[in-house]
């Protein structure tokens, strides 16, 4: 995971206003599901700039909280805005530099689909919970109503079909209630159990909207940037021209995660 990863996400000024100003109000949402009491310890895999660490610190008061990445460039931004509030390492969803049976609760952001193996990564997740502990997850649904991403893909396949390869829907069959279940299941994990969770995305104009397009991070982006300049402007107009936009100029969407938790008995 740790090279893969790393290429795709090297920058947290970046990777805020893409999806990280988005990936904060989830964190909450999906907290608030899991209503845990105070006084606990945690484990945030593939904490990247620190989102649902932050939100963990915040609302929680945990007795520990902790968090790895693979990126050095998230870590350093995670870092800067945590202080001391939480332990953060470089380290591999694949591979937690933890014992067994550290944490109460064990939780994971918009990281899943970036792990090769994530029957492997389900199984590290597990090794690290408490027994009677829990342990949850979630992930665009880039296939559906994380309709940032989706109108960008649907406006460039319509332009350029071989887009359709790159497409995050496609290329992230995990990313839906079905296969998490599995996972979690195969991983001896109970009770499991899977939500959408939904939270307003809403641009001031079309600019907001595209400008974190043009950052070159992560798989969108990077295939704008892959764009000559004539081939950027067509994308960026039929955006334009396709997009909900309001009498104001504002652009008011959806982005859906699908979360699943699961209890080791």
């Amino acid at each position: 995971m740790a090279g893969s990863a790393t290429k795709l996400w090297a920058s947290g000024d970046v990777y805020e206003p893409y999806v990280g100003r988005w990936s904060r109000v989830v964190a909450r949402e999906f907290l608030g599901w899991l209503d845990p009491p105070d006084g606990l310890d945690w484990l945030d895999v593939g904490c990247g700039t620190g989102a649902m660490t932050e939100a963990i610190a915040e609302s929680n008061a945990p007795k520990r909280l902790a968090g790895i990445d693979p990126s050095e460039g998230f870590l350093a931004f995670a870092r800067q805005r945590l202080q001391d509030r939480a332990e953060l390492r470089q380290a591999d969803a694949q591979d937690l530099p933890f014992g067994p049976s550290e944490f109460d609760r064990v939780v994971s952001g918009l990281v899943l689909n970036f792990v090769p193996n994530k029957e492997r990564a389900a199984a590290e997740l597990w090794r690290v919970a408490r027994p009677g502990s829990e342990v949850a997850l979630y992930v665009w649904d880039y296939a559906g109503r994380m309709e940032i991403m989706r109108h960008f893909w649907d406006a460039a396949i319509a332009l350029d079909s071989s887009a359709r390869e790159l497409d995050e829907g496609r290329k992230s069959p995990i990313c839906k209630p079905e296969p998490l279940q599995r996972l979690f299941e195969g991983a001896d994990f109970k009770g499991v159990e899977t939500r959408a969770i939904d939270i307003p995305t809403v641009f001031r104009d079309f600019d907001d909207y595209w400008t974190p397009f043009l950052g070159g991070q992560a798989p969108a982006p990077r295939y704008c940037m892959s764009l000559d300049e004539e081939g950027r402007a067509t994308l960026r107009e039929r955006l334009r021209s396709s997009l909900p936009t309001r009498p104001d100029g504002s652009i008011h969407l959806v982005a859906r995660a699908w979360a699943v938790r699961g209890r080791k008995d």
